[in-house]
């Protein structure tokens, strides 16, 4: 059964007699659209000062890419300091069993928490400690960049793009963006390389998909309607990847009976042929620092391409299976450097939102 058979099988039997699906809509609990309305914003003026300024600096910090959506972080406010630790009961042992992801993701947080800082006119000075980033602020000019503008309407685009090609001059853009922190990139956009990566993605995808372990810990964190989206506040939402809303009891079961290893290669197929370009984040160090270095880089060209009206989204199964990236590293010729994050990009539509936890929720 393909995709369409299966939305087709899916609503019949939704509208059969299944519980319906629908977000109640009350102050104690908000619609799913009102809480992305809510969520994917800028803060309103007046910011202020003091606790309520350091209190949206983790709000921007929050809305950056992260593993799952799980959002494995904390945040400890201090005078002036903002420090950002890891969240290790929110950790993916199977898809990411160093953590690599993990700090890539603290990474992304601290570049949108940056961004943030500059705007409302603070200078970060980052710390990076064995298991902790300390963000120590001080006074300097407001700059309100592009990629600042650019935090709300970033997502990651989990769909076909339109197959347009992107222009020289906005990929040159998008390098200069991506290439800070000591953290290089390779971009690709001819065809013969773009097949060739997505051969060792659907060699890691197969791999995964066969892994009980995987498959088991991905479910776990998908969120199939959008009131267990609303309940949860993290995961991945289904219909974010163009599947139908289903109640969470069939959609457990949908999914293991229809995530096989053919039908997700035949979507990741469909998504990089109809991309722009793939480019590949690869830190100096592979350790803790490079993994938060290569997340700061990935944020920023995430919001850049953003800010010029593209989408884009990862493909790191190239990258998370051992046997598959050291494959890929031969391909990429970068000796015994890690390649860190792969990200496809192009013209692509606005899908549904995934959501973020409270903040106070992330406040220690």
């Amino acid at each position: 059964m393909n995709r369409r058979d299966f939305s087709k099988a899916a609503g019949t039997m939704i509208v059969g007699g299944m519980v319906p699906i629908a977000c109640s809509n009350t102050d104690e609990n908000p619609s799913y659209e009102d809480l992305v309305e809510e969520i994917w914003s800028h803060s309103p003026p007046p910011i202020g000062q003091g606790s309520d300024l350091m209190f949206e600096l983790v709000r921007y910090a929050t809305l950056a890419a992260n593993s799952h959506n799980t959002q494995p972080w904390k945040f400890k406010i201090e005078s002036n300091r903002i420090s950002i630790l890891p969240d290790f009961s929110r950790r993916c042992a199977a898809v990411d069993p160093d953590d690599h992801h993990l700090f890539a993701s603290l990474g992304c947080a601290l570049e949108n928490m940056a961004l943030a800082s500059h705007a409302f006119g603070l200078q970060e000075f980052v710390t990076l400690g064995e298991d902790f980033i300390q963000v120590d602020l001080e006074p300097r000019r407001p700059d309100e960049s592009a990629l600042f503008q650019a935090i709300p309407e970033r997502q990651c685009t989990r769909s076909a793009y339109d197959g347009r090609s992107v222009s020289v001059d906005q990929l040159a853009l998008l390098e200069e963006s991506a290439n800070e922190h000591g953290v290089a990139t390779q971009l690709y956009t001819d065809e013969r390389a773009l097949e060739a990566i997505l051969e060792y993605v659907v060699a890691g995808n197969t791999a995964q998909v066969n892994d009980e372990a995987f498959v088991t810990e991905l479910k776990e964190w998908v969120r199939f309607n959008k009131r267990s989206v609303a309940e949860t506040r993290d995961g991945l939402f289904s219909a974010a990847s163009g599947n139908p809303e289903l109640p969470t009891w069939f959609g457990e079961r949908a999914f293991s009976f229809f995530f096989k290893a053919d039908t997700e290669n035949d979507k990741y197929r469909d998504q990089i042929r109809s991309s722009a370009g793939v480019i590949v984040f690869t830190a100096e160090q592979d350790n803790k620092e490079g993994w938060i270095n290569a997340g700061r880089s990935y944020q920023r060209f995430a919001l850049q391409s953003t800010a010029i009206g593209l989408k884009h989204s990862f493909v790191n199964q190239a990258v998370e299976v051992p046997h598959v990236r050291s494959q890929f590293t031969e391909y990429l010729n970068i000796g015994d450097r890690r390649p860190d994050l792969v990200v496809r990009f192009g013209y692509g539509p606005l899908m549904p939102r995934s959501l973020r936890r409270p903040v106070d929720q992330v406040i220690i």
